[in-house]
C-alpha cells in the first residue's frame, strides 16, 4: 500500500505532489533526469540483472528482456506499448506514496503506480521506500504474466471490501509476501517473483540461499495472520507451487468470514513455525520439506 509522503530530494521529483492529478498521477519528465541518473539506472540494472539471471522465475526474465531498458532509465510510454497490447495493463507516473483506496482503484483498472523518481547515489545499496528501480524493474516485468496481471486485477477490487471491513493488514499481507516478497518453484528450484527480492541484491541471495531462513507453502490464512518486516530482510517467505496458484488459491475464498475472525487478532511472528508446519528447504536442485525441531 501506498500513503502520501512529502520529501524532496535533489532530483526535483521526489515528493512533488503540486500539480498530480486528483487520482495522484504526474507525467514522468522522463527529460528531468540527469546523465548521472541514468548512469545511476545503468549500475543498478547491470547488478540485479546478473542475479535476475539464476534467481528470478521465468515470467520476470522474459519479461525484463522484453521491456528492454538496460541502457537508460525507460520511457513509460514506451513499457506501456508492451504492456497493453500482451496484457491490457499499463504504468502511471506518481510522485511517491498514494493513499491506499487510490491505489486499489488504479490496480482494479489495471494501472500500476510508478514511483518517477530515481533513488540517490547514497541510496544504493538500501532504500526506506519504493523508488523508480523498485517499481520498474521490480514490478513491471511481471506485469507481463498473465497470471500476476490477473491477480493484481482482482487484488484491486478486493480492496474496497477490505477497508470497509477494517482489514486492510490483512489483505495486505497477500501483496507482501507474493507481489513484493513471493518465492515460487519453477522445475525444482527456488526462485524469485517479489519486486522488493528481486530490487535487492541482498535479499536476492538471502531468500534463496540462506539455509536457516523459514520458508513455508503459500497458504492463504497463514499468510494473512503473519507480520512483516519493513526495515529488515525477510524472517518468513511462502512459497507458491505455480504463479497461478495465487488467483487458485485466492479466487473462491471468501474473505468476508475470515476478516470477522482474525481482524482483531494480533499477526502472528514473522519466523514462528506453528505446530503441524512443515517449513522448506532449498537443495539447490529441489525443494523439499525439512523437518522442524
Amino acid at each position: 500500500m501506498k500513503t502520501p509522503d512529502t520529501k524532496t530530494s535533489q532530483s526535483g521529483l521526489r515528493g512533488e505532489y503540486e500539480g498530480a492529478a486528483s487520482d495522484y498521477t504526474v507525467a514522468q519528465d522522463w527529460h528531468r533526469y540527469t546523465p548521472q541518473m541514468h548512469e545511476r539506472w545503468r549500475r543498478l540494472y547491470a547488478r540485479q540483472s546478473g542475479l535476475a539471471r539464476s534467481h528470478a522465475c521465468a515470467s520476470f526474465r522474459e519479461g525484463l528482456k522484453l521491456l528492454d531498458c538496460a541502457d537508460a532509465i525507460p520511457r513509460f510510454e514506451d513499457a506501456n506499448r508492451i504492456l497493453e497490447s500482451r496484457t491490457g495493463w499499463r504504468i502511471v507516473g506518481v510522485p511517491g506514496f498514494i493513499p491506499d483506496a487510490v491505489f486499489f482503484d488504479h490496480l482494479a483498472h489495471r494501472r500500476f503506480p510508478v514511483t518517477r523518481w530515481l533513488r540517490e547515489e547514497h541510496e544504493i545499496d538500501y532504500l526506506v521506500e519504493p523508488d523508480l528501480f523498485h517499481d520498474f524493474f521490480g514490478h513491471v516485468p511481471m506485469l507481463l504474466d498473465p497470471a500476476i496481471a490477473d491477480f493484481l486485477e482482482l487484488y484491486g477490487k478486493a480492496g474496497e471490501r477490505a477497508m470497509a471491513m477494517g482489514a486492510l493488514e490483512m489483505l495486505a499481507r497477500i501483496y507482501w509476501y507474493t507481489i513484493e516478497f513471493g518465492l515460487v518453484r519453477e522445475e525444482g528450484a527456488l526462485k524469485v517473483f517479489g519486486a522488493g527480492i528481486i530490487s535487492s541484491s541482498g535479499e536476492t541471495r538471502f531468500s534463496i540461499e540462506d539455509a536457516d531462513v523459514l520458508r513455508l507453502p503459500f497458504e492463504p490464512l497463514r499468510v494473512m495472520r503473519t507480520g512483516y518486516m519493513i526495515d529488515a530482510f525477510q524472517k518468513t517467505y511462502f512459497v507458491l507451487d505455480s504463479l497461478p496458484q495465487l488467483i487458485e488459491a485466492l479466487v473462491d475464498l471468501d474473505f468476508g468470514p475470515l476478516y470477522e475472525r482474525w481482524r482483531e487478532t494480533p499477526a502472528l511472528p514473522a519466523g514462528d513455525v506453528l505446530e503441524g508446519e512443515k517449513p522448506l528447504s532449498d537443495n539447490h536442485d529441489i525443494l523439499v520439506e525439512r523437518p522442524h525441531a
